[in-house]
Order: C-alpha cells, then sequence, then structure tokens
C-alpha cells in the first residue's frame, strides 16, 4: 500500500463501493457514523444523523433505479472506472485526498441525463460523517426533486 493508500478515504471509498454491491457486512450502518450530515441538492436544510441519511441515500437509490440503495456500477479497478450500464447510475471519476472524496456519477432517470458528484468526508476512523450530493443540469434536479419526494414519501408511508 502506497502512502497515499494509507489516507482514511481509500478505506472508506472501498467501503462505500462494497456497501453498493450489497458486500458490505452491516450496510449502510457499518460505514455512516452516527453524527452523519447529509446535504442534499433539493432540501434546503442539512439532514443531520445516521438515520436520516440512510433515508435520503435509501430515497436515491429508488430514484436511480435499485430498490432501496442506490445500484449501482462500481470500479474494481482504476481501468474500470467509467464501466457504466446503458443508464444505470455509475461513477466516471474520482478524486481521494485525506479524509476527502469526490466522485463523478451518471445515470439516466426517466430519459434525463443527470450528472452530479457525491462529496464524502470521513473520520480518522474512516466512518462518513459528510455526504454531499450535487447534480446537474436543470431538468435533471427537476426530475430527481420530483422521483425524491415521492420516494421519501414511500419510505416513510
Amino acid at each position: 500500500m502506497s502512502s497515499d493508500e494509507s489516507q482514511p478515504i481509500f478505506s472508506c471509498i472501498d467501503r462505500w463501493h462494497q456497501q453498493l454491491r450489497g458486500q458490505l457486512p452491516g450496510g449502510l450502518d457499518a460505514i455512516l457514523h452516527e453524527d452523519c450530515v447529509f446535504l442534499s441538492p433539493v432540501v434546503f436544510t442539512p439532514q443531520k444523523g445516521r438515520d436520516l441519511t440512510k433515508m435520503y441515500l435509501a430515497a436515491a437509490g429508488g430514484t436511480f433505479g435499485g430498490d432501496s440503495e442506490k445500484e449501482a456500477v462500481v470500479a474494481d479497478s482504476e481501468n474500470d472506472l467509467a464501466s457504466g450500464d446503458g443508464g444505470k447510475f455509475h461513477y466516471v471519476k474520482k478524486i481521494l485526498q485525506g479524509n476527502q472524496a469526490m466522485l463523478e456519477f451518471e445515470v439516466d432517470v426517466d430519459g434525463k441525463y443527470v450528472n452530479g458528484v457525491d462529496i464524502i468526508t470521513c473520520d480518522d476512523d474512516g466512518l462518513i460523517t459528510e455526504f454531499k450530493v450535487m447534480i446537474r443540469p436543470l431538468q435533471a434536479i427537476n426530475v430527481m426533486h420530483a422521483q425524491m419526494k415521492a420516494m421519501i414519501e414511500r419510505l416513510n408511508a
């Protein structure tokens, strides 16, 4: 392992990818800090706590085509990063340093191209303390807002 890979974000993002594949024992509970904050592209106020963060990530997963969590194509190697699959959520770029990551994603939702980034901050133990999602273009934000609202209503029913 190189000195860069000893930074907490490398193990955090490895576990995030395992979680997306459904291979992380304990799922989101194993990777989200109890006091995690979720920052949504469509909700004004930060959503504080593991339970709210899990709810928003589950809603995003349902919106992006999974049942309850993101159904993602993730990289098993650097050369495999952009291996998207016909509209399914997939990461196309990543930047990792220290305790922060920026993961750019693409997905098709209701015929609209969605491009965005997950900006993830972890603590020194590799637990996610902040999860921020930013999306473009405006049409994507509008479709995501409507779908996320409906998905959260279903999750809370």
